[in-house]
């Protein structure tokens, strides 16, 4: 079958010519490991994320909780590998999904995506300028409000964003190594004060496996979001039939195991009988409290700034995750081709700029939203942050599951030298298992944004994920009628495969 067109090749920008597509071979694995951890935002995790945890779910078992999703994660990374050493595409679940599932789905994927990464990276300056002006506030006695704080980040993120990703990474390989040494001096401390003895409390499938192991597997689960992040900067890698698959593991394997030793350092630290309480009662403080009780107030401040960081590493990583989505829709025409625009610093600039004018919208509006607000300082934290933070989970969630059946459907049509288990067993068992996490997280929805109760809410921020989804799938199956050339590019790169 013989198409007649003008395509531009794959890695440049629409009609722009070879030269001004994405950076190539920049990236080598430690650089993209630390993009996938930062993302992650390792303190954050640690000293928001787990206390919350414990504190809403009243689960022990949270640290063998992430056990158990690195198992799930490292099933699903079985077959997601596999495709990254065939398909490079900046799109990342866009392009899997397409050549798996089909173009117009892969469609109503991308915009599932878009919306997903960007109420990521979005709701993180809640809790960014939340953390920022309460850090400032309390060491200079001044009374900065969150939203200027969160506006700080905001320049520093659009300044890397439109500049060569390798100064991002830089920039975020200090952060995290930053973030790596704080938890890392928290864990020591704990297990030599152990106030009940070390042990095996939180460990325990006992501990775990309660009536609340829904809510925990739902908060822990949000702790891995980015950890699929190194295919969408498969353009840009150093070695990208290897690396890709390399970084995953290595990221999966670190921040699982980091994750459940630290959060078990919690709960001997603060003791087994005593940790849902005090999280209850501390919340995000009792990680810095701990440290300022039983190491020193500069160990505490440190931490706090590095709590910071940690932060402002993850709104990086996110960024640029959605400013690279952009890109290679734009570059295959799904959305305006002037999105594609690259700078000659090889930066997705349309992208970036973009995602940080949606950025700057929402920081206004809740910023508004927020005067006089009964929440008080907490405000950012209990609407901005929690919100759009946990609709980009359950978006990305859905999104893993998707690649999971598209590596099945993937790999009938190109079998080459994988065994059944990384074409058929390991994938089917990552969709049932991460499927299972996804209903979780449904059911759960209403626990995770912080209502006792019922709330539209658990309708309405789905519905923002799930909706653009549908349209998305429908303008797919219209590009196909409508626009045929522009259809058989969808998941190439603008390149087809006319097998498919």
């Amino acid at each position: 079958m013989s198409h007649e067109r003008t395509l531009p090749p794959t890695g440049t920008v629409a009609g722009k010519g070879p030269g001004t597509g994405l950076s190539k071979r920049t990236l080598g694995v430690p650089a993209l490991v630390f993009m996938i951890i930062a993302a992650s935002a390792p303190l954050t995790v640690i000293g928001g994320g787990v206390p919350s945890n414990f504190a809403v779910s009243a689960n022990l078992g949270v640290p063998l909780s992430f056990v158990l999703l690195g198992v799930c994660l490292a099933l699903f990374a079985v077959g997601y590998a596999a495709m990254s050493s065939h398909i490079r595409n900046a799109g990342a679940f866009y392009a899997y999904i397409s050549q798996g599932l089909g173009r117009a789905t892969g469609v109503g994927a991308s915009w599932v995506a878009l919306v997903s990464y960007n109420a990521m990276q979005v709701g993180i300056y809640g809790l960014f300028g939340f953390a920022l002006a309460s850090f400032i506030n309390g060491k200079l006695g001044t009374n900065l409000p969150w939203w200027a704080a969160a506006l700080v980040g905001f320049v520093i993120v659009g300044w890397l964003g439109v500049n060569k990703v390798d100064l991002s990474a830089k920039v975020i390989g200090v952060l995290v190594a930053g973030e790596f040494l704080a938890v890392i001096v928290f864990d020591v401390i704990s297990f030599a004060v152990s106030p009940e003895g070390v042990s095996g409390a939180g460990l325990a499938p006992s501990d775990l496996f309660t009536a609340s192991i829904g809510a925990a597997l739902s908060f822990s689960m949000a702790a891995f979001m980015g950890f699929e992040s190194a295919a969408i900067y498969s353009e840009e890698a150093k070695d990208p039939k290897r690396s890709i698959a390399r970084a995953t593991y290595i990221a999966v394997g670190v921040i699982s195991v980091f994750y459940a030793v630290s959060s078990w350092a919690m709960v001997i630290g603060t003791g087994p009988s005593h940790i849902i309480g005090e999280s209850q009662k501390q919340g995000p403080d009792l990680l810095f409290n701990f440290l300022t009780a039983h190491g020193a107030v500069i160990v505490s401040d440190i931490a706090q700034v590095l709590f910071v960081t940690s932060l402002l590493a993850a709104l990086i990583a996110f960024h640029n995750a959605v400013a690279r989505y952009t890109f290679s829709l734009g570059r295959e025409r799904v959305i305006p081709r002037a999105l594609a625009r690259v700078n000659s610093r090889h930066a997705p600039v349309a992208g970036s700029l973009t995602q940080s004018a949606l950025a700057l919208v929402l920081l206004a509006i809740f910023a508004i939203a927020g005067t006089g607000s009964d929440l008080g300082p907490l405000y950012p934290v209990l609407t901005f942050f929690t919100w759009l933070t946990n609709t980009g989970a359950f978006g990305l969630v859905l999104l893993l599951v998707m690649i999971s059946v598209s590596v099945i459907g993937y790999f009938r049509k190109h079998r080459g030298e994988y065994s059944t288990w990384t074409r058929l067993v390991a994938p089917a068992l990552s969709a049932l298992t991460l499927g299972t996490v996804f209903v979780l997280i449904v059911v759960n929805f209403n626990v995770l944004i912080g209502s006792t109760g019922f709330s539209p809410l658990s309708v309405i921020l789905p519905a923002i994920v799930v909706v653009p989804g549908v349209a998305g799938l429908l303008w797919g199956l219209r590009l196909k009628t409508s626009r045929p050339d522009v259809y058989l590019g969808i998941g190439y790169g603008g390149a087809p495969d006319l097998e498919d």
